[in-house]
């Protein structure tokens, strides 16, 4: 199951222009008063970029987040990882740029029974070495994960799972100890994506690694792995789906996280492309000729969350004081540069937005309590009455995310006019990634900033983790009967509508008590240069083959396309 997600280090652009940026931010308020300074004006969004035209010898674009740890499926579960694989290794089910699900390995699937969830699979595809896809390596790939030694992220999936058997050469059924509506949706991630058994036999414990390599059916196959360097793939000529064969002959991939680096690559041409921009990037490069910065919808979700049941964080009226100090329009606009919204809750609008329960999520999340203005009276008086009397709270970030230095820097400002104190400690990324799974690497920490994303179309699967009395992500140790009940049954009511009302009333609860701070919705931020069209603007990028929709625009010159785009 997907956690929540934490960057790796984006060096900060200059020294100078993070204490502008800080120094700027810090004056949109003052007292308690409303936001001033220029107003930034909210991008047009677009889900997708113009159809490509024409074919392209190679591509070569940037992972901000940094290299890959694996590229195993089983345990990819983060920005760059998933950015490469989701080109590589095709899922059952497929994401729709809209964040919609669509067919993939799979051609449909129904259930005879409510336990029971059959398969049908596509034929005629091929794995990169020539070997047909049958059933046998569906299971394969699927029972793995159920394996402690896999290390699979996306292990409690299975927790429901009973048998998964091939029931054809080109059929797999499994079966469920309940009704569970989610595990169809986990199988347009990583936890779906299917790989060769023999290959997966043979590798053992390498595979996904530089020297195990991968065995896929993916429009692009890996062919090398350059630690701290590149990883490079090549087109896939006999793709099975025709209409997503790529384009583009090469696909290299590099890891620039250095901001300023960045900036230069893509103004220059060397970069042709990357997602995930910072702020200070995509505003740089906003009147390039060069390329376009597209904004596209986000799953993402950025919030401060307490690390234990000691936090001074997790009573909720800290959280609420917190949230009664912080100006978010002023955050979004100087942080964000206007890319992003202000969260109700934790889960963007964007998971639920497409599905058949719309109209039940959107009523729901417009019931909602509104956001706090700005009221540091009403936050002193919470802070008086909160217990325990712990007035210092230290939270962790990723060293060199800006952007998450910038918003931590105007909370500690904030808080200090209602007695609290924050310390801003910054973390390397694995003490980062550690926090997630390792209770000791908490220690001395009560809270961290969460730069997290839902990956697949279900609120449901973000909310039980930070709820569910078993979740190892449940650090408050929150329980509320009422909730957990009302979670698990919408998880086994396979009723759109039915299970969307069991979780919205669930959701009206958490929103009570669950003590956490929402930050922000930013949009996905996306720059193509001008000789590539046709990739996908919004964040689903993150689990389709986004690649494989690049092609050439037929301009080479300069000043073809310039500035934001958007629809």
């Amino acid at each position: 199951m997907p956690a929540p997600r934490t960057t790796p280090p984006r060096t900060a652009v200059t020294l100078a222009a993070a204490l502008s940026a800080l120094v700027t931010l810090s004056a949109c308020t003052s007292g308690a008063g409303s936001p001033s300074g220029p107003s930034t004006s909210a991008p047009k969004l677009t889900a997708t970029t113009p159809a490509a035209t024409g074919a392209l010898d190679q591509v070569t674009w940037n992972l901000p987040m940094g290299e890959p740890t694996t590229l195993d499926p089983a345990k990819v579960g983060d920005y760059s990882p998933s950015t490469v694989v989701s080109n590589l290794c095709d899922p059952l089910l497929r994401l729709r740029a809209d964040y919609s699900l669509a067919p993939g390995l799979a051609t449909s699937w129904n259930r005879p029974d409510p336990k029971t969830l059959v398969l049908n699979l596509r034929e005629g595809v091929r794995f990169w070495n020539g070997t047909p896809m049958t059933a046998d390596d569906v299971v394969a790939s699927l029972l793995r994960q159920r394996d402690p030694a896999t290390q699979s992220v996306n292990i409690a999936v299975m927790a429901g799972v009973t048998s998964i058997t091939a029931t054809g050469t080109h059929q797999v059924t499994v079966r469920f100890r309940a009704p569970d509506q989610l595990f169809p949706k986990y199988l347009a991630n990583g936890f779906g994506a299917v790989s060769e058994a023999a290959y997966l036999r043979k590798a053992g414990s390498s595979y996904g690694t530089a020297k195990g390599g991968l065995m896929c059916t993916g429009p692009f196959r890996l062919t090398s792995w350059r630690s701290g360097e590149s990883i490079t793939a090549l087109r896939n000529g006999a793709y099975w789906d025709a209409a997503l064969r790529p384009k583009a002959e090469k696909l290299t991939f590099r890891f620039i996280t250095d901001s300023s680096t960045l900036t230069s690559a893509l103004l220059s041409g060397q970069i042709d492309g990357s997602y995930e921009l910072p702020s200070t990037v995509a505003k740089a490069l906003r009147s390039s000729r060069t390329g376009t910065v597209y904004y596209g919808p986000s799953a993402q979700t950025v919030f401060l969350y307490p690390t234990g049941t000691a936090s001074p964080l997790a009573d909720r009226r800290i959280a609420d004081a917190l949230s009664l100090v912080l100006d978010r329009d002023a955050l979004i606009r100087n942080v964000y540069d206007g890319a992003a919204q202000k969260p109700k809750t934790f889960i963007p609008s964007l998971v639920w937005k497409n599905s058949e329960a719309a109209d039940v999520y959107a009523k729901a999340h417009d019931a909602l309590p509104a956001l706090p203005a700005v009221d540091e009276a009403r936050a002193r008086k919470l802070v008086e009455q909160a217990a325990p009397r712990q007035r210092t709270l230290t939270v962790a970030m990723g060293a060199g995310d800006q952007q998450s230095l910038q918003i931590l820097t105007f909370l500690q400002a904030a808080a200090k006019r209602i007695g609290l104190e924050v310390v801003i400690k910054q973390l390397q990324p694995t003490q980062m990634s550690g926090l997630f799974y390792d209770p000791s690497a908490r220690e001395g920490l009560d809270a961290t900033m969460v730069l997290g994303y839902v990956e697949i179309p279900d609120p449901l699967s973000y909310a039980e983790m930070l709820t569910a009395p078993e979740s190892p992500l449940n650090w408050t140790r929150y329980r509320n009967a009422e909730v957990t009940a009302l979670l698990r049954q919408a998880k086994a009511t396979l009723d759109p509508g039915r299970s969307a009302a069991l979780f919205t009333r669930a959701q009206a609860l958490y929103a009570q008590d669950l003590s956490l701070v929402p930050l922000a919705w930013p949009h996905e931020r996306m720059f193509l240069n001008k000789r590539l069209s046709g990739a996908p603007a919004s964040f689903a990028y993150i689990n389709m083959p986004w690649a494989a929709h690049l092609g050439g625009t037929g301009d080479s010159g300069t000043g073809s396309r310039t500035g934001e785009a958007g629809s």
